[in-house]
Formats: C-alpha cells, sequence, structure tokens
C-alpha cells in the first residue's frame, strides 16, 4: 500500500498490559484473559506518556478484554470513547491456548520446534502468520485511512498479532522475525512515508514504553515480580 492511501500520518501499534498469563508465561491467544494489578498500573503509566507525547485522534482495540481494558485507560486520559474491532485480536493457537511453553513441548515436540523456528505448526488449530498478518493489517489500513495525515491512530492490540502487522505493513513475508519480543503495554511507532513510496510506512521505533524495560515494569508497583526464569518466548509470543 502506498503513502497516498495510508491515511494516518502517525500509527501506535500498543500491546496490551500484563495478564497473570503473561506472568506465568501461559500462551494466551484468543482466552480472554483480564489485566492483573501490575497490567492495569502498565496501561495508566503508558497511557499518561502516549498522551503526553503524541495527542492521538482515534484509539482503536481488540475486543478482548486485556487489550480493551488498556485502551480504555487511553480513552479516559484524552476523554475519548474507544472503539472496538475483533479483527485486532490476538493470534489464535487453537489447542495449545492457556499452555505454557514447557506444557506445549512434552506434548507436540515437532510442532513446537516449528513454531519455535518461526514457522506454523500444523494441525493444533493454530493461524497461520499470513493468516493474522491479513486479518489485522486490513483492520489497521481500514482505521488508518480514516484520519487526516496530521493525525495518530492508536491500535491497541497483541504480541504475535502486533509482529505480524508491522512485518505487512513494512512489505515484508509472513515469515520475517525481525522485530519481535513486545513488552506489555509498549509499542511500535511507525508513520506514513511520502506520497508513492512503497511500502508507504516506515518503523521509528518497537518496544517503546514509558520507561526502560526492567523486572519492576513488568511487576509493577508493590507486586509480585514474574518468574524470570518461565518461558519468556511464550510469555511474549512474536
Amino acid at each position: 500500500m502506498s503513502a497516498a492511501t495510508t491515511g494516518a500520518g502517525r500509527l501506535l501499534l500498543w500491546r496490551h498490559g500484563r495478564t497473570a498469563y503473561n506472568a506465568t508465561a501461559r500462551l494466551q491467544g484468543q482466552v480472554d484473559i483480564p489485566l492483573d494489578d501490575a497490567g492495569r498500573w502498565q496501561a495508566r503509566t503508558a497511557a499518561a506518556r502516549i498522551v503526553a507525547r503524541y495527542a492521538p485522534t482515534l484509539v482503536v482495540s481488540s475486543d478482548l478484554s486485556r487489550a480493551a481494558e488498556t485502551a480504555d485507560a487511553l480513552g479516559r486520559a484524552l476523554g475519548t470513547v474507544v472503539e472496538r474491532d475483533p479483527r485486532l485480536r490476538e493470534r489464535g493457537f487453537g489447542e495449545w491456548e492457556g499452555l505454557t511453553g514447557h506444557e506445549i513441548e512434552a506434548r507436540w515436540p515437532q510442532e513446537f520446534a516449528v513454531w519455535r523456528a518461526g514457522g506454523d505448526p500444523a494441525g493444533v488449530g493454530a493461524e497461520t502468520r499470513a493468516e493474522v498478518a491479513s486479518r489485522v493489517g486490513t483492520a489497521v489500513r481500514e482505521h488508518a485511512a480514516r484520519v487526516g495525515r496530521d493525525g495518530t491512530v492508536v491500535v491497541v492490540s497483541h504480541g504475535a498479532a502486533i509482529g505480524s502487522v508491522v512485518a505487512d505493513l513494512l512489505g515484508q513475508p509472513p515469515h520475517w522475525r525481525g522485530v519481535v519480543g513486545m513488552l506489555n503495554a509498549h509499542w511500535a511507532e511507525l508513520t506514513a512515508d511520502r506520497a508513492g513510496a512503497e511500502p508507504g510506512w516506515r518503523l521509528h521505533g518497537y518496544n517503546l514504553g514509558p520507561t526502560d524495560a526492567s523486572s519492576d515494569w513488568n511487576a509493577g508497583p508493590d507486586v509480585t515480580a514474574p518468574d524470570e526464569s518461565a518461558d519468556a518466548e511464550t510469555r511474549d509470543p512474536d
């Protein structure tokens, strides 16, 4: 897509705050898990930074509660209504949802190895990377097209979904893994390129947040930090 049809001048792809599944490194997929206390603090803290730095024009979120609650923290700070779009949901992981990486590997060793290598595991009901990129990419482009070139659209989504759509917006194939592992309540920043340029978007930052990433950010104020020995790639899938 050329920059002439991107619409918004700036696009933020913001991952939801922490959940209990994130803290215990369980694969969430499309299971509807709410934010935990640390996640709510992350959402409020990051929202304040986004408002101060970007002054968003439009906020749209996945309809899963962890993304919706994160987006609502920004909506309250802006005094605006947040829209929901189910196309912005996380990648569906089928039978793997709710399991840890160790549990998945024990039951599906070959499929797990394919996933860890960046491929699409077969036979477990998971969406392919191409399917996620198409679903989320279509939604993101539609919302960006609603806002003028001076506008900023914030899309609140999920780790794997954001990784796939960033690749799509940059004209990369679905299996491209040049950006992975976004932390909770962090975001990617893209801007529309000049008219006629391809792929139409430029990536200015990935895994951006209101503070340097650390165990303190993962824990939140006065909250127990997640087990850092747990499978981080399952906690923060790409």
